[in-house]
């Protein structure tokens, strides 16, 4: 059962929260504050903590609240390594001026179509209360998607929903990480508009379609700066 990884796609808000203690800063940075799923899948909750000072810490990050339902999972994962499900919570230390990557918890949904909260707290080790990071994920019932290009590195699949008023979602699979893959988002006259990267280790990516005014827009797939497929995006308030 495969990642579902968001990168700059499938968060609504980012969260930022810097402290002070004992002389020390920090800056710790979930990805979101909202994550859209579907059941049957694996939900990685980024998770970014910088030492901002200069001195190396010891810092916690706990999960101090859910509502995980019955058949759904979830734990703590570095480096590729994860942890027991029973484990709350994982202290790293983190050189000065420097950040831990890699960090995420993860959710698998299980069957469940709904709504889990869960509260995350981010600290220095010993100062006492840390700055709580509270995160929703949405579950809805699996959809297939038509897929609208495939090949030995990358296979993308339909964007959803289209039309779209706000955010649109394009899921993926880059099975080669020596290779680069990317979305660019284009008017009718071919004049671009953004464009969102599609690393290895995600598999959907968000397109923001508030900005734009309603119309037809398009959208390119590139592999190494290979243009492979054109399709449309409607946007409609």
């Amino acid at each position: 059962m495969g990642f579902l990884r968001l990168s700059g796609w499938l968060f609504i808000l980012a969260l930022t929260g810097c402290l002070n203690a004992w002389g020390q800063s920090f800056e710790v940075t979930p990805l979101s504050e909202t994550m859209i799923a579907t059941t049957g899948q694996s939900i990685k909750i980024p998770i970014q903590i910088k030492n901002t000072g200069d001195k190396a810490q010891f810092y916690i990050i706990r999960l101090s609240e859910n509502d995980l339902k019955p058949g759904q999972k979830g734990y703590f994962c570095h480096n590729g390594t994860c942890l027991n499900e029973e484990v709350r919570e994982i202290s790293k230390r983190i050189e000065g001026f420097s950040s831990i990557q890699d960090l995420y918890y993860v959710i698998e949904t299980g069957l469940f179509t709904g709504q889990n909260q869960l509260i995350f707290e981010a600290g220095i080790k010993g100062a006492g209360t840390g700055q709580e990071l509270p995160v929703t994920i949405m579950i809805d019932e699996k959809q297939p998607r038509n897929v609208v290009f495939k090949s030995r590195d990358l296979v993308v699949h339909e964007i959803y929903p289209n039309p779209s008023s706000s955010v649109a979602y394009i899921d993926y699979e880059l099975f080669n990480d020596k290779k680069s893959a990317k979305i660019l988002i284009h008017n009718i006259l071919g004049t671009p508009l953004g464009e969102q990267e599609l690393p290895s280790n995600d598999t959907r990516t968000k397109i923001l379609t508030e900005d734009l005014s309603p119309g037809i827009y398009f959208y390119t797939v590139y592999l190494d700066n290979e243009g492979l497929i054109t399709r449309k995006m409607v946007v409609r308030r």
